[in-house]
């Protein structure tokens, strides 16, 4: 939403309807001409700008980790509270790598909500640990209303892609949109290259 504000303002003559939805919709027939995908692209007619990667993070209240304790490894999560997030297709699973192939290792489920404020509310109220994407809860980070635990054991990121399909690249309101928004978010995201391709 502030990428789409600031090009808003600077383009007076554009209008953009901004549907905030985690579903995969099918671009040409819901008429979308720009999407924003996280994680790996499946093959398709579309085309692909990769605009940075995000972390699937684990964390808590800096109150719930002086109560609890910090869990050195994703094995004693099972004696912490958790708190289950359910509102995305593919939510972040409660999965970890380590020197063999990654596994699973869940927390006592205290708490299951369906939005990320939810989730990110109850972890500050120090109910519990919590996993999410890194951008989700960057100003929690930033504040330390939320500390990042183990780091070490964090799956690979996921890639962020702007995802069009070819015919949209005809009009000279996606170019100047995707001309805007790249470079906007990969500054957020802290992705420097820039990489435009077909999907694979």
């Amino acid at each position: 939403l502030p990428i789409a504000i600031d090009f808003l303002k600077e383009q007076r003559d554009i209008d953009i309807r901004l549907h905030l939805n985690d579903r995969q919709v099918n671009m040409v027939e819901e008429k979308v001409d720009v999407a924003v995908r996280i994680g790996h692209l499946v093959d398709s007619d579309l085309r692909a700008t990769k605009v940075g990667e995000v972390r699937r993070v684990a964390c808590a209240s800096p109150a719930y980790l002086s109560e609890r304790g910090t869990p050195a490894t994703p094995d004693e999560l099972s004696e912490h509270d958790g708190i289950t997030f359910r509102g995305f297709k593919n939510a972040p699973e409660w999965r970890y790598r380590g020197d063999n192939p990654s596994w699973t290792a869940d927390p006592r489920q205290r708490l299951a909500v369906n939005s990320t404020e939810s989730a990110i509310t109850a972890a500050v109220a120090g109910l519990g640990v919590v996993r999410l994407l890194s951008y989700q809860i960057e100003q929690e980070l930033r504040s330390g209303a939320l500390v990042l635990i183990l780091e070490d054991f964090e799956p690979e990121p996921l890639p962020v892609s702007l995802v069009y399909p070819p015919a949209s690249l005809r009009l000279r309101k996606v170019r100047a949109f995707l001309d805007w928004a790249a470079p906007q978010l990969r500054a957020r995201l802290g992705c420097l290259a820039a990489d435009s391709r077909p999907v694979t």
